[in-house]
């Protein structure tokens, strides 16, 4: 590998550096979006019990705040639910600009990875390119090595780029569109307190 690496030349260090920048963020991404971190089920669930058996007071509202990022966005209703509908619903959407800025924390460096990639392998292979000319205007074609050398750097340069762009870029999508899945869920359930608060809806939780 440090042999392949060596041979693609200086650029490589740029497109190795992306690959493991992309690797932490898929990584980190993958376990911090998931829906059973951001909107659990039991802690809507949790809040209608509190809410329709009237035991819901500012220590459960604290610990609704702290449970997950759907919890902080209803408790930031909540605890402004005695303004009025508006003022409510204000407060949700303040919360919720937060959540979702930080649902998308390092989307733009992993999009950024994926369209500067290919482009460091091209460079690499302008690069490469302009070895071989050099070394055919200086030997002629009759020294294979050294056009090899330069072709070879050419289309490692290339292929790693490309290795490392196309997951970042599938990666990337598939996270905004998870980020887009969650956010229509948890403005539904935020939809779903508003009513149940002002009167405008039943709760209808299983065993509760």
């Amino acid at each position: 590998m440090f042999e392949l690496l060596k041979a693609g030349g200086i650029l490589m260090v740029p497109i190795v550096a992306c690959s493991i920048l992309a690797l932490a963020i898929i990584l980190e991404r993958f376990w911090t979006l998931r829906p059973s971190r951001v909107a659990p089920p039991q802690t809507i669930n949790e809040l209608w019990r509190w809410i329709k058996k009237k035991e819901l007071n500012g220590r459960k509202l604290k610990a609704l705040q702290g449970s997950s990022p759907l919890g902080r966005i209803l408790a930031g209703g909540l605890i402004n639910a005695k303004h009025g509908r508006e003022i409510m619903k204000e407060s949700i959407e303040h919360e919720a600009s937060q959540v979702i800025h930080d649902l998308e924390r390092f989307l733009n460096p992993l999009g950024t990875v994926a369209t500067i990639s290919p482009l460091l392998g091209l460079l690499g292979t302008v690069i490469g390119m302009i070895k071989v000319f050099a070394e055919i205007q200086l030997a002629g074609v009759g020294n294979a090595g050294n056009l090899a050398g330069g072709i070879s750097e050419a289309l490692i340069t290339t292929a790693a780029g490309l290795s490392v762009a196309i997951p970042a870029l599938i990666c990337h999508r598939y996270f905004i569109r998870r980020v887009d899945e969650l956010v229509v869920g948890m403005e539904q359930e935020a939809i779903k307190l508003v009513e149940v608060v002002h009167g405008d809806r039943e709760i209808d939780v299983e065993g509760a």
